[in-house]
């Protein structure tokens, strides 16, 4: 069994290293732990111990594969009972990631199984992260960054890739929340800020939001 600190750790390393296959570097890490290098790689050798990881000086570290299943349990964990916070308690999108980090590190499968069931197997959490099923599988639906549309084109908003509460709530504000449908109608050249109709209404968002915005087009 690994500790709260552990599993932080691997989720992080999960989450860096995603979308690529290269290696971790520990820099990237204490960036994400907001700590010292010499404390993660205390940290590392201790995963490295537990087979959790492969880690070679200089050389950054990977998950094996125990390390990705405990990594991605611990995501699946942590997106369920965000989906229970907003859906059945109220809490906004904004308010449930520190709740939910707290809540990821409870160990009973039972619990999280009923949990999934109660919450009627959601494919997302609330800000649109696929949620893996009790086998580590996740949806195959692949979504494009707001970014990437051109003018007049248009797709639903499925989910984000920034979760701060501070992005949150300026797209709360905007109303790009989930599910809403937007149209690009017009592009700057000089800053590559979007022109977009949500709704009926024009809004305009800088290229820097538009790229953490996820679409279905």
């Amino acid at each position: 069994m690994q500790s709260f600190t552990e599993e932080n750790y691997l989720k992080i390393i999960y989450h860096l290293s995603s979308d690529t296959d290269v290696a971790v570097q520990t820099n990237a890490i204490a960036e994400k732990m907001g700590t010292k290098a010499a404390s993660v790689t205390d940290m590392i050798k201790k995963l490295a111990d537990k087979q959790l990881i492969i880690y070679q000086k200089y050389q950054g570290v990977k998950l094996t594969d125990t390390g990705r299943r405990t990594a991605i349990n611990i995501v699946r964990k942590h997106r369920l009972w965000e989906v229970f916070l907003v859906e059945k308690l109220s809490f906004k999108w904004d308010e449930v990631h520190d709740i939910a980090e707290e809540l990821e590190h409870i160990n009973s499968s039972e619990l999280i199984e009923r949990l999934d069931e109660f919450l009627a197997f959601p494919k997302n959490d609330p800000h649109g992260d696929p949620i893996p099923d009790k086998d580590g599988k996740f949806d195959s639906a692949t979504f494009i960054k707001l970014n990437k549309l051109k003018t007049n084109e248009q797709g639903l908003v499925m989910g984000v890739s920034e979760h701060s509460s501070a992005f949150l709530k300026h797209l709360e504000k905007l109303g790009l929340t989930l599910g809403k449908l937007v149209k690009v109608t017009d592009i700057t050249d000089f800053d590559g800020s979007i022109e977009l109709l949500v709704e009926s209404k024009k809004i305009n968002i800088s290229r820097e939001v538009a790229k953490h915005i996820l679409i279905k087009a």
